[in-house]
């Protein structure tokens, strides 16, 4: 007994020594346990406890279906980006300048780390094509009709899928849509009307920003924690003070924190939003995309009056050229769906009917198992890129999911400066005043991890933690 105790403590030992001397950095991959046995000569099992002792010290992590990583980094952060402190403001400054400028040189980018989606790479782009030509031939007229109902097969497949997270959703309370920012609009065109206050999470995708001024609505932007998400005493007394219309929230892995609500906060803010009669709008697109071991609950999770509407959509997870989208709108279900008849008329019918063969066939959760694992690996290697590159006073997320994350700079660095300065070396990065409609963020950037890691990517994040240095 004392020689296996010891052989696995000499074991760890040894990867421990190899960790904190950078031979094995964050993201690496440790051999399978058979490998190390048979290299050692040793047990399986004393190889196991080996492992199990140094997770115990924080210094690798085990992955589901996948082995053991490593996840300690020689230099740590020794701080995460705070609660933010957006600015009150009664005006809401104009934010499309700056995303006009990002969005017309996407172009001129060989290195993409701005954008929240999926390089080509990680899509399985052919057994997408076999679904799209299922659905041809299972459709009536091929497909070319429209769908005044909504793929039933979709449907099917989305409710079914809550049932991980103690959903109870039937089809036909789904309603599909062209994505979730269509399944957004469509909610806010149904319940808000001019000169209502929404609120949100702060800071939170520009386009939902967008959308509420395309509206007319005020835009109430709430302390987030980039761990826990929206601070719910902050929400309380904006909705106890009878400012707030309905509320915007990314439960999951918001964009562009990463936050992830607790259950507890997703209780609370439900139990809130049905005292008041508030509805709650979630857009719940990333919480497929956890790495953990299992999905993060949602707030429709903890509804039992029907006051929130659930969105979603395929676009972050799987294809975003397919526009597939979806709304469970509770109890304003009439309303939406006459909302979405009104402005869009019908879905989109050969994708809608191919996502959802694609779903009834487990292809999807293939996919997402291996996705998660490539997401999650990616987001180790920034991290070390982060720590080894930038500036020592950086702060960064932490995120559990998803493909993003938000990184604090000195105050002194003007984000859009540096992203002028990266794109002239052809590397576009998200400036935080993005994410805002007011004057803040503006030393703080998103990126997005959603490629295929290779020294391209390294060398890209090199560069862009130089020019950061350059106060």
């Amino acid at each position: 007994m004392r020689k296996k105790e010891l052989l696995y403590l000499q074991i760890a030992n040894t990867i421990e020594h190899q960790i904190k001397n950078d031979l094995l950095k964050i993201g690496d991959k440790l051999p399978s346990l058979r490998t190390v046995s048979l290299e050692k000569g040793v047990s399986i099992t004393t190889v196991q406890q080996s492992y199990f002792e140094l997770e115990s010290r924080g210094l690798i992590e085990s992955r589901p279906q996948s082995g053991y990583y490593v996840s300690y980094a020689h230099k740590h952060f020794k701080n995460v980006p705070q609660t933010s402190q957006p600015i009150a403001a009664k005006k809401n400054d104009p934010i499309e300048d700056i995303q006009a400028i990002v969005s017309e040189n996407i172009g001129k980018a060989n290195m993409m780390l701005s954008s929240t989606m999926l390089s080509p790479q990680l899509v399985p782009i052919a057994k997408l094509n076999k679904s799209i030509m299922n659905a041809t031939r299972s459709l009536v007229d091929s497909g070319v009709s429209y769908d005044r109902t909504g793929s039933i097969k979709l449907k099917t497949q989305i409710a079914k899928r809550t049932l991980s997270w103690g959903g109870k959703l039937k089809a036909e309370d789904i309603i599909t849509t062209g994505g979730s920012i269509d399944a957004i609009s469509f909610c806010l065109l149904a319940l808000a009307k001019r000169g209502d206050t929404v609120a949100v999470e702060s800071p939170i995708y520009f386009g939902i920003l967008r959308l509420a001024q395309s509206l007319g609505l005020h835009v109430l932007e709430l302390p987030t924690h980039p761990v826990t998400g929206i601070e719910v005493d902050a929400l309380r007394k904006a909705i106890e003070r009878k400012k707030v219309k309905l509320c915007i929230l990314v439960s999951n892995f918001s964009n562009p924190l990463g936050s992830c609500m607790p259950d507890e906060n997703k209780k609370e803010v439900v139990r809130i939003c049905e005292k008041h009669n508030i509805p709650l709008i979630e857009d719940d697109l990333y919480a497929d995309l956890y790495f953990g071991n299992h999905r993060p609950s949602s707030c429709k999770g903890f509804d039992e009056s029907g006051i929130v509407l659930w969105c979603g959509s395929f676009s972050k997870t799987l294809v975003s050229g397919y526009r597939v989208g979806w709304v469970s709108a509770g109890k304003f279900k009439d309303q939406v769906a006459r909302t979405k008849l009104y402005h869009s008329m019908f879905s989109s019918t050969i994708t809608h009917e191919a996502i959802g063969n694609f779903l009834e066939v487990g292809r999807y959760e293939n996919h997402l198992r291996k996705l998660r694992q490539t997401l999650h690996r990616n987001s180790l290697h920034f991290l070390r890129c982060i720590s080894e590159y930038f500036p020592d006073d950086t702060k960064v997320s932490r995120p559990t999911g998803s493909m993003n994350l938000w990184v604090e700079l000195n105050k002194k660095v003007d984000t859009i400066e540096l992203y002028n300065n990266a794109i002239a070396n052809k590397i576009s990065i998200a400036p935080g005043r993005m994410y805002t409609l007011q004057n803040q963020y503006n030393n703080c950037l998103k990126l997005c991890y959603g490629m295929q890691w290779d020294e391209k990517v390294e060398n890209a994040l090199k560069l862009l933690g130089k020019l950061a240095a350059k106060k």
